[in-house]
């Protein structure tokens, strides 16, 4: 588990250009395929990687938080140059969360959690066996194959 957080955590001295790129190769993606997922323009993502944009705004931080396969807040601390907070992955809420969506923004949030629609304790953890969500791309835990999803 371990392998999987330092592999796409930012590495020191890492600038928000070099580290999207990092990510975008490891995953075999191309820019179209990165700014479709994230929903955010191709000319966007090209600004981002050729190191002309320091900054993120929500929209485009969220969105390449989703299409990297991520935690927002490893953007928010390349993009300042900051040590990474001591995270649990992705945060979702069990009831309202649909597979193969993004996570909802609010939900991402280091101090949320609850659901703002319905109130749900939000997990950042498999409610079987307490391994940290790592991926949205399953329904599933990879490690005891529980559902993430309340029915």
């Amino acid at each position: 588990m371990s392998q999987i957080t330092s592999d796409l955590a930012p590495q020191l001295e890492e600038t928000l250009a070099q580290y999207v790129i990092r990510l975008r190769d490891r995953l075999n993606l191309s820019q179209m395929e990165v700014s479709q997922a994230a929903g955010i323009h191709r000319q966007t993502l090209g600004k981002i990687e050729h190191g002309q944009t320091l900054r993120l705004n929500h929209k485009a931080r969220s969105g390449l938080a989703y299409a990297l396969r991520i935690p927002v807040e490893y953007l928010d601390a390349v993009s300042k140059g900051e040590p990474l907070p001591r995270l649990g992955g992705f945060k979702l809420c069990p009831r309202c969360w649909v597979r193969g969506t993004p996570p909802d923004p609010m939900w991402m949030d280091l101090r949320s959690q609850f659901c703002f629609s319905c109130g749900t304790r939000l997990r950042d953890r498999c409610a079987q066996c307490g391994e940290p969500l790592t991926t949205l791309r399953h329904r599933f835990c990879g490690s005891c194959g529980a559902s993430y999803q309340e029915t």
